[in-house]
């Protein structure tokens, strides 16, 4: 029996063009790793709703690999969700989060599970140091985003991390342990602590199909990841109230004395305008980060599953 297993965790949403590239170069690994030492593999598709062919060829793979399980969702849920399930069901002492389009690649996992067993570490996590091949204009938001979150939150997360890490179980098991329903995988990994040592590679591009990831849709994941893990948008909401009362105070007594000492007539309208559209826009501002706050605390308070299994084979369940 082997001593050590690795659950290769795999979030798929419409993968069909990715999957047989993926399965190929993951047995590769696995078989080289299996033959170096006493290790065994288990091959967790998580299938977040896919409208292809993505479950299809997932059945087909557990027909033809054993240790191949799949979990199909009822509709979509998001990559959050489908990370969350792979790693609350699967059942090796070490667990790795992959992509399916190699963007993650497999040649690393050797690397990481020898650092693993040096005993040094908990986590090997994967960042990438260069963006080739992505659009600049994403890159920029993204770098920034990076360097805000490091500033206004406490969690470390390292510019160019990427979900793919290879984790024991003790930090799996404190993974599971956050049943949030908002969840910020990033984030997540950083707060649970742990000794983690980064992996530095250079980008990838997909092997095949095309990006989930729109730009508005990062730009909502980022804003998560903000609410999720900082409260300094409630600061900055309550000091911008703070500096308007103080300059509004200064403008009054400016304009009655003004008014009062030099006889100079009160400005006209559209300088008034101008400040009243100025603290209203200001006003919806601080409401709509209020707002946030309240849209997930609401979320949470409801208690709704996180996903929802509609097809799974074999006891892919706990």
């Amino acid at each position: 029996m082997k001593t050590d297993i690795i659950s290769i965790i795999v979030p798929c949403y419409n993968e069909e063009a990715t999957l047989s590239y993926f399965r190929q170069e993951m047995q590769r690994t696995a078989d080289s790793m299996s033959a170096a030492g006493d290790l065994d593999f288990e091959f967790l598709f998580v299938d977040d709703g896919s409208t292809d062919q993505t479950l299809e060829q997932l059945r087909r793979f557990a027909k033809q690999d054993s240790r191949i399980r799949y979990l199909s969702f009822s509709r979509n849920f998001g990559k959050e969700a489908a990370i969350y399930a792979g790693l609350q069901n699967c059942t090796g002492n070490y667990a790795a989060v992959m992509d399916a389009d190699l963007q993650d690649p497999p040649s690393l996992l050797p690397e990481m599970y020898r650092l693993l067993q040096s005993g040094e570490f908990d986590s090997v996590a994967t960042r990438r140091v260069s963006r080739k091949g992505e659009p600049p204009i994403r890159s920029f938001f993204a770098r920034s985003f990076y360097k805000l979150i490091n500033q206004i939150s406490d969690t470390d997360i390292v510019d160019g991390a990427r979900d793919f890490r290879l984790m024991k179980r003790p930090m799996v098991d404190a993974i599971v342990s956050m049943g949030e329903y908002n969840r910020f995988s990033k984030g997540i990994f950083g707060w649970v602590g742990f000794r983690t040592k980064w992996l530095p590679y250079e980008n990838v591009e997909r092997v095949a199909g095309e990006t989930k990831w729109s730009f508005w849709k990062l730009f909502k994941y980022s804003l998560q990841g903000i609410v999720a893990f900082s409260t300094a948008p409630l600061a900055i909401a309550s000091v911008a109230g703070i500096v308007l009362c103080f300059a509004a105070f200064v403008m009054i007594c400016y304009i009655v004395i003004k008014t009062l000492i030099f006889g100079d007539p009160v400005g006209g309208w559209p300088s008034l305008a101008c400040m009243v559209m100025f603290m209203g826009g200001i006003q919806l501002f601080c409401t709509g980060i209020l707002g946030q706050y309240l849209a997930k605390t609401y979320l949470e308070t409801k208690r709704r599953p996180i996903y929802i299994v509609a097809e799974t084979n074999q006891d892919a369940l706990k």
